[in-house]
């Protein structure tokens, strides 16, 4: 888009989505093979951070696990928990006029949400098989019916991601920042519905009963990426995080879509180029099939261990920094996402232009957070703050 037409559209009432969610190319099923007859629920205790929780990755980082060194992530994640118990309640009596209507509420309650502030909005059919089988709290059996999944997106903020490495003492602060802002737009989403007469439950950080990467690749949100279990937005890259709302609200649904990420990712090692915990891999094929789907072949132990343990910050998004997909919406890039997304040539093109304009190095003009770190209870200036990793296939390969 020209600088023109993004004016125009800010002030277009009938452009609802903030990005031009409407020249994605829509298709029937997600980029990323999905057989839905093998696929098994899974218990929510056998997720990564539930597992270093209960002490499955040893006690050290059972103990690291809830510290949380900053202190700007620690109030963010304090208020984040208090809405923990505000994912469901009552539903109205009685329906309000004007709910049944699927076309007209899919576009109200994506609008609703953009009031709250999301960034980007989706909506599909709840697949069955993204509902967690137990739950992490009580191990109880975790039945979800709804029939829809409202998926909310929220921007980690740009300026912030261009000025740190991604494993400073910023980086557990930008995924809480998403984390809170999402639990915050989900709950009063959730009960706005409820209030018109339908069912409806929020999931966010505190108080989840259904797996995100399904919904967000059947909502159109995105598509999954050489990071792992991870899916990439066109307009945000994974610079974001999510929040869903399931209910039995009728909606119009919207539909996958397929922006050339598979291709990009397997010509794109950027990730796995500067991934502190070589825990992505390299290779244009270095796929399996999991648990009836196809990924990239992610160490997610190792991952988990560098994000508790980090003794250069505080949690790590080094990934989500380095990938050519996370970049400002300007005219420029706009037209860069262009290429990559409709000009398959030219991937490569634009991954070697993003090196030699050196994206993904921090612009530390742009930084405006202090680096501290609480130890023992007390607020100190840390010793050292981010450092960026080079890794090569053979790194990978000799562990």
């Amino acid at each position: 888009m020209t600088i023109l037409t993004t004016y125009k559209r800010a002030y277009d009432g009938t452009k609802l989505d903030p990005y031009p969610v409407e020249s994605l190319k829509r298709v029937d099923r997600p980029t990323t093979f999905i057989d839905e007859e093998r696929i098994q629920r899974v218990d929510q205790r056998a997720g990564g951070f539930a597992r270093a929780r209960s002490g499955g990755l040893g006690p050290s980082y059972q103990n690291l696990l809830g510290l949380f060194k900053y202190p700007l992530s620690r109030a963010q994640q304090r208020m984040a928990a208090t809405l923990a118990d505000k994912v469901d309640g009552p539903v109205a009596e009685h329906r309000a006029p004007g709910t049944d209507d699927p076309e007209a509420m899919a576009r109200h309650i994506k609008a609703t949400a953009y009031f709250l502030r999301a960034d980007v909005v989706g909506i599909c059919r709840l697949p069955p098989y993204a509902v967690y089988s137990h739950s992490q709290a009580t191990g109880e059996p975790i039945e979800c019916a709804h029939k829809y999944a409202i998926a909310v997106l929220v921007d980690q903020d740009w300026k912030t991601a261009d000025a740190s490495f991604g494993n400073d003492w910023i980086s557990t602060s930008m995924g809480f920042l998403s984390y809170s802002t999402t639990a915050f737009i989900s709950c009063i989403l959730a009960d706005y519905i409820r209030k018109l007469g339908y069912p409806a439950r929020a999931h966010h950080i505190r108080n989840y009963q259904v797996m995100l990467p399904p919904i967000l690749l059947w909502a159109g949100l995105g598509e999954m990426c050489r990071t792992g279990d991870i899916v990439l937005n066109p307009f945000l890259g994974t610079r974001f995080k999510a929040a869903v709302v399931t209910t039995d609200l009728p909606l119009a649904i919207d539909k996958p879509i397929d922006f050339g990420l598979q291709d990009f990712c397997s010509k794109c090692a950027k990730c796995a180029t500067h991934c502190p915990a070589g825990a992505i891999p390299f290779g244009e094929d270095s796929t399996v099939v999991h648990n009836g789907y196809v990924k990239w072949n992610n160490d997610v132990d190792r991952c988990l261990k560098y994000r508790i343990g980090n003794q250069w910050g505080s949690g790590c998004g080094v990934c989500i920094h380095v990938c050519p997909w996370n970049k400002p919406f300007t005219p420029f890039h706009r037209f860069v996402r262009w290429t990559m997304t409709n000009i398959p040539l030219a991937r490569r093109l634009a991954i070697w232009g993003d090196d030699l304009m050196g994206y993904g190095t921090p612009n530390q003009k742009n930084k405006w957070w202090h680096d501290l770190e609480a130890v023992d209870g007390v607020l100190q200036t840390p010793d050292r703050s981010g450092k960026r990793f080079v890794n090569s296939p053979t790194d990978r390969a000799s562990d």
